[in-house]
């Protein structure tokens, strides 16, 4: 039986709800979960890792029971990254982050190496190829189009009404949902709360300085400088390969940012393979530690 615990700490002044899972003293991951889930995110997945590692996953600012400011400009990606600083203090660990969670992580990763050990990704992007494709005006530019929704003010509304039914349709997006059912769905919906409570998550989406047109549309003028975003330690990127929302063709060229990269694939999953195989997911993770 692997030991659960949480702890609510202080983080630049506020408060941040933490889950942890598995020995005090094994050496220690930090999971950041993505839009729209929370810590219990990793419900499923950490147990299998906590075997041999100690897991610590936060509620991001915004989400869950941390501390959730309702402006945008709170949630640049320096000051979520400032969040994880203030967190993992001065001994360097493995780092791990799906979805927007893989945005901090790489930001992490890039602007404090001393703090990262290995880096491991799970269907995310690292920002300058993702900017590249939403550039092209192709078929990311179109999948991505319920970005110009969310950043819209008022958007929380409209996820709340009637139960979260605009939120849970979002999140399937054409994926296997069949997971988020039960005692899980009520958990999420808990973490979501109310409009009020949506504000801080949406707000990762107002705050980021990512560009994108309507569809179809192209962006020109953009340049990207891969020596200025290296993740300089080993890097394993876990994919789904049915994910709708986020193009494989997001993490071609990412070893020009990530010389040392490891690629494994997932078939039969989406954009939630931590939820529909986490043990084929942690195999892939452990295999690689």
């Amino acid at each position: 039986m692997v030991d659960h615990w949480t702890e609510t700490v202080s983080l630049n002044g506020e408060d941040f709800f933490i889950r942890h899972w598995g020995d005090r003293d094994a050496p220690k991951i930090l999971m950041l979960h993505g839009f729209p889930e929370y810590s219990g995110a990793w419900n499923d997945l950490a147990p299998l890792l906590a075997e041999r590692f100690h897991c610590i996953a936060p509620d991001q600012r915004g989400y869950g029971q941390s501390w959730r400011p309702s402006e945008p400009e709170a949630y640049k990606t320096a000051l979520l990254v400032s969040d994880m600083v203030a967190l993992i203090g001065e001994a360097p660990l493995i780092v791990l982050g799906h979805d927007w969670g893989a945005s901090v992580a790489y930001a992490l990763t890039v602007g404090r190496p001393d703090l990262v050990s290995k880096l491991i990704i799970m269907n995310g992007v690292h920002p300058a190829p993702f900017q590249r494709e939403l550039a092209k005006g192709g078929a990311q530019t179109d999948a991505s189009q319920y970005i110009h929704f969310l950043r819209g003010e008022g958007s929380e509304d409209v996820l709340a009404k009637d139960d979260f039914e605009k939120l849970t349709s979002l999140f399937s997006a054409n994926m296997d949902m069949s997971w988020l059912s039960g005692d899980t769905l009520a958990a999420y919906k808990s973490a979501w709360r109310d409009a009020a409570g949506l504000r801080g998550m949406v707000n990762w989406y107002r705050a980021s300085p990512l560009q994108i047109g309507g569809v179809g549309e192209a962006i020109e003028g953009l340049s990207f400088d891969p020596a200025r975003l290296q993740v300089q330690c080993p890097h394993l990127l876990v994919w789904g390969t049915a994910d709708t929302a986020l193009r494989p063709e997001t993490t071609e060229g990412l070893e020009d940012y990530a010389p040392d990269l490891t690629r494994v694939a997932i078939d039969g999953v989406d954009h939630w393979l931590h939820h529909q195989k986490p043990n084929e997911v942690a195999k892939a993770i452990l295999d690689w530690l």
